[in-house]
């Protein structure tokens, strides 16, 4: 994933939180995990929380009843690393009345800002006792306990060998519940989970600090992914998101010791009984083959939609951006996509004024958003991020102008997203409903296309999959009528 890309996908807001039942039965610690960013970034939480659930913590929502917080942070968006800092002075705040209560609170800072920030996290907020990167969260109960034996604060930042996710443990699912014994509630997944397969990135895109905070690529084996992918299934979860910062690029050891492709990996997991629905992200254009776009044809699990960034459409802006292929081997990529599937729908990252952007690049990008026309885009404006090759390259562009060209593109995205969105009614498409509403007896789902589908129904529908006639559309989301019972995976 490219390190300008998107934040979360609309069915989340910036930051999330972790949260569970808690045990009051036993004197078990409680967690409060707080996440910042991307996909991956919720995939790692839920993975540290079930280790720290393993260690005897329990998960809640408010941070001021935690013994330990853990932040864990995302350096996508401008100035992250402030914002970093701005919320610790909330959490040492926190931490004083917990004390002055006869309390403890650890605090840790995980994720892509703990990578890139290191040592200085705890130099500019003494209030860290931990601060831990995104291939060492899987000895987070580990460090914790030695930097609360300790007394000082810790750092790693370092990459590991051994593999993170061997060492985590398996995912929870629903065990039998045992009359008359205390204990936690069993509690089912929801029915959209996401499921990293890759990290790391080897592209080094000149704008991008992923390669420097998730290392070089790793793809994890398929025995691994399947087994982890059966639990999420049984434990109710009907479809699943493959997550990697450039996931097309997969290439895990299958059982054989054979690479597979994420084409394989797709058609591996399409076979577990109950999984109804497969998506993956993020892409990039070099590492589409001809096997995952025959999937997108031939998979019936593999949903009709896919998010493949183009960043920008001069060959110029491209070259030095370090993107490694053109505009128009971009455009030919869609093409090829869009014969095996006509129906498939396209959303990308883009970014505005890159150092030495000139009028007519600019117009270029407008060019490829016309020509191809996007279901949903990701639009920024281009930031430094030190250490990066671009963040010191002289010809920065004017804010203003970066503004203007924000504001003009994304026009014309908003343009193409709310008539993508207004082309689905009349349609009847199959939905699977993911959760309540906000009014009573509504229920939200998603469409194969990802849009948000809002309609009436008993909530014994959410997590099936359920035929939908389309009545209305807005730039956001769908809404319509049941027309038909769940039909099956």
């Amino acid at each position: 994933m490219d390190e300008q890309s998107r934040l979360i996908e609309h069915r989340d807001p910036d930051t999330h939180t972790m949260s569970s039942q808690t045990d009051t039965a036993d004197m078990r610690k409680r967690v409060h995990v707080r996440t910042y960013g991307c996909q991956m970034n919720v995939y790692d939480s839920e993975r540290m929380t079930e280790a720290l659930d393993a260690a005897g913590y329990d998960a809640c929502d408010n941070p001021a009843d935690a013994d330990l917080v853990v932040l864990n942070t995302c350096h996508i968006r401008e100035k992250a690393a402030e914002k970093v800092y701005s919320e610790l002075g909330r959490v040492r705040q926190m931490q004083a009345d917990r004390r002055a209560d006869g309390k403890d609170m650890q605090v840790v800072v995980a994720g892509c800002v703990a990578q890139a920030e290191g040592a200085e996290i705890t130099r500019r907020a003494p209030v860290v006792d931990l601060v831990v990167g995104p291939q060492s969260y899987h000895r987070l109960p580990e460090l914790v306990g030695e930097a609360g034996a300790s007394g000082r604060a810790i750092v790693a930042t370092d990459f590991e060998d051994d593999e993170k996710f061997a060492a985590l443990p398996a995912r929870p699912v629903p065990g039998p519940s045992v009359p008359g014994k205390a204990g936690k509630p069993t509690i089912r997944r929801a029915p959209s989970a996401f499921l990293t397969v890759q990290e790391g990135c080897d592209k080094f895109c000149t704008f991008c600090v992923v390669p420097y905070t998730r290392g070089a690529e790793f793809s994890r084996p398929v025995t691994e992914i399947v087994t982890e992918a059966k639990r999420l299934v049984s434990a109710g979860v009907r479809e699943l998101t493959l997550l990697g910062q450039n996931v097309n690029a997969y290439h895990g050891l299958d059982e054989t010791g054979t690479s597979a492709t994420l084409a394989e990996l797709l058609d591996r997991l399409s076979a577990i009984e109950g999984l109804a629905r497969l998506r993956y992200t993020t892409s990039h254009p070099r590492d589409m083959d001809d096997a995952l776009i025959t999937a997108h044809r031939d998979n019936a699990k593999v949903m009709p939609y896919l998010h493949l960034p183009f960043q920008a459409g001069s060959d110029g802006i491209l070259a030095a951006m370090n993107r490694k292929h053109t505009a128009q081997e971009y455009l030919d990529l869609v093409g090829r996509i869009r014969t095996a599937r006509p129906d498939l729908a396209l959303s990308t990252d883009i970014i505005v004024g890159f150092p030495g952007e000139s009028d007519a690049d600019f117009d270029a990008t407008l060019a490829i958003v016309e020509d191809v026309v996007f279901a949903q885009a990701y639009s920024f404006k281009y930031s430094p991020r030190p250490g990066t090759p671009a963040a010191s390259i002289d010809d920065q562009v004017p804010e203003e102008v970066k503004s203007d060209r924000l504001q003009r593109l994304q026009r014309t995205l908003f343009a193409q997203q709310t008539a993508f969105n207004a082309s689905k009614v009349g349609a009847t498409m199959p939905v699977l409903f993911e959760r309540a509403g906000k009014h009573p007896g509504q229920l939200v789902g998603r469409s194969p296309w990802l849009q948000a589908v809002h309609a009436d129904g008993p909530p014994s529908l959410i997590g099936e999959v359920v035929e939908v006639s389309i009545d209305g559309a807005t730039t956001n989301s769908l809404s319509g009528r049941i027309n038909a019972m769940p039909r099956a995976a």
